[in-house]
């Protein structure tokens, strides 16, 4: 599996990385989000791209070879990542709206913080 994110509004980083597949991506809608809390929040989650008339794209997780703890799950989207927002937030997508952020991708290492579609 290649993952590339590019560098843009959603997200100021930039990843070009490879990891070894372990199963079939699945599309997801939420994640257990740790950075902000570390009993982890409920975040919707969608995947994010250079389409100006319509950004939104699924986001999948699939679980790749990790060397630490070997095997996470990748939670990717489009070429300019993923966009997420707290469970509660019935706001639409909007890369302008200070209560949703973006990322390059998340690495989560338990199936228990994905909820699939």
């Amino acid at each position: 599996m290649f993952l590339e994110v590019e560098q843009n509004q959603n997200f100021e980083g930039s990843y070009f990385m490879r990891f070894k597949e372990l199963g079939p991506p699945r599309r997801v809608s939420h994640v257990k989000f740790y950075d902000r809390n570390s009993q982890g929040e409920w975040c919707l989650v969608t995947g994010w791209c250079d389409n100006a008339d319509q950004p939104i794209c699924p986001a999948y997780a699939q679980r790749v070879e990790d060397s630490g703890a070997g095997s996470a799950f990748i939670v990717f989207g489009g070429n300019w990542g993923i966009r997420l927002k707290l469970e509660s937030n019935t706001n639409n997508w909007n890369i302008e709206d200070a209560n949703q952020w973006g990322e390059g991708y998340l690495s989560l290492g338990e199936e228990r913080d994905l909820r699939f579609v």
